[in-house]
């Protein structure tokens, strides 16, 4: 089975980071690594990621840089040691054959990356609206704005479907553009779609519903659609970033 290494970026993520590794700690067979790479919080993210590397048998490894996802997933990547990355978020819970899922899809050569379907719940609430958007997302926004690459194989998979690819794959694309502050994630899946097909896997990972629960889903589910569009439609991240706050 392919080793993997699970590439963790945060900021300030002190709320759940201990419930995510408490659940990576359970992943069997085991990830390979769990690279964290925080951007500067000024929580307790870090006291927290350092108890775990003594209390686990998981092997953590703790790295810092500048803030900014892009930034932190190409540091991570950098690191890591497997022969496939998984690109997670510190507020998604993944199942515990996460391995042994990212290793069989990969072992189909004509798939170059794959994601989960992302289940968006909190303590009080299942998100099944929003949650059912971001699944038919990732097939129709390829299809409007791609529809030669979607035929190809394109899906565009985002943050909270704990996107994974061959380690190969990753760095012969050049990795996340840098200089991109928001739709990373999708630009990876434009240059990893000329390597092979982009596959969603029929599997769930569990993503906090906190900015939904700040915004509403009304507003939120908008404020997602109105991101995509102009980004369809060629209009730059960086413009885009300022609908798109940061909630903790």
């Amino acid at each position: 089975m392919a080793r993997v290494s699970i590439v963790m970026p945060t900021l300030n993520e002190a709320g759940c980071l201990g419930r995510t590794l408490r659940h990576l700690s359970l992943l069997e067979p085991p990830a390979a690594e769990v690279l964290i790479v925080d951007g500067g919080s000024t929580d307790e993210t870090l006291a927290i990621a350092h108890q775990f590397c003594q209390t686990t048998q998981t092997k953590i490894h703790i790295l810092s840089t500048e803030r900014g996802r892009s930034l932190q997933m190409n540091r991570g990547a950098e690191a890591a040691t497997g022969d496939i990355l998984c690109f997670l978020h510190a507020d998604t819970l993944v199942p515990d054959d996460l391995v042994a899922i990212v290793s069989e899809t990969l072992t189909d050569s004509t798939v170059a990356c794959g994601g989960f379907v992302s289940l968006m719940a909190g303590r009080r609430t299942t998100r099944w609206g929003v949650s059912l958007h971001n699944y038919l997302k990732t097939y129709y926004a390829p299809l409007i704005f791609r529809p030669h690459l979607f035929l190809k194989g394109l899906r565009l998979l985002f943050g909270d479907q704990a996107m994974f690819c061959r380690r190969e794959d990753f760095w012969e694309c050049g990795g996340f553009d840098a200089a991109m502050p928001i739709m990373e994630e999708a630009d990876l899946c434009l240059k990893l779609v000329r390597r092979g097909r982009i596959r969603q896997v029929n599997r769930v990972v569990q993503s906090c519903d906190r900015r939904v629960a700040q915004w509403g889903s009304l507003k939120a589910t908008a404020i997602y659609l109105y991101i995509g569009l102009l980004w369809g439609i060629g209009v730059s991240p960086s413009y885009l970033k300022q609908f798109y706050e940061d909630v903790r």
